[in-house]
């Protein structure tokens, strides 16, 4: 069980994507307060926002893939589609899921609608063109920065 945990721990590929995740989360907490000149350490977790940290982590592990193993290896090629299906998802689905959330939000205060307290919507879960390609960015400087 040691050499698995050990193995995983220092595996490259997972090292880069986790700090591509990490490096997003971190910079959404900064521009976060730097727009709303407060800090809100629940960004660190959080969806949503600048740069997408779904984008920055699928990134990161397709680029150290193929810088690992090849660009021209059968892992490489579904990793890279993988990670267009996950940003492509994040500017899509998770991003018109976002604006009916803040569409619903809105037509309950109006109506002052009385919603039971168990439903929570959740405003920040989709991304940008923008977000999506400054996670692109972040993946890849991650990847450059771990392996070069």
């Amino acid at each position: 069980m040691d050499n698995i945990l050990i193995g995983f721990l220092s595996n490259p590929v997972v090292q880069c994507g986790f700090m591509g995740w990490l490096t997003a989360q971190i910079l959404k907490v900064v521009i976060n307060a730097g727009i709303h000149k407060t800090w809100d350490f629940k960004r660190l977790v959080g969806d949503g926002g600048m740069p997408s940290a779904h984008s920055a982590t699928v990134t990161a592990v397709a680029l150290a893939v193929g810088m690992e193993d090849g660009f021209n290896t059968p892992l490489f090629g579904a990793v890279f589609f993988f990670a267009v299906i996950v940003m492509h998802d994040a500017m899509g689905v998770r991003r018109e899921t976002e604006k009916q959330t803040k569409v619903l939000k809105k037509l309950m205060q109006d109506s002052n609608s009385q919603v039971p307290f168990e439903v929570k919507l959740k405003e920040f879960v989709g991304h940008t063109p923008l977000q999506v390609f400054g996670g692109f960015c972040v993946g890849i400087a991650v990847v450059l920065l771990r392996l070069l």
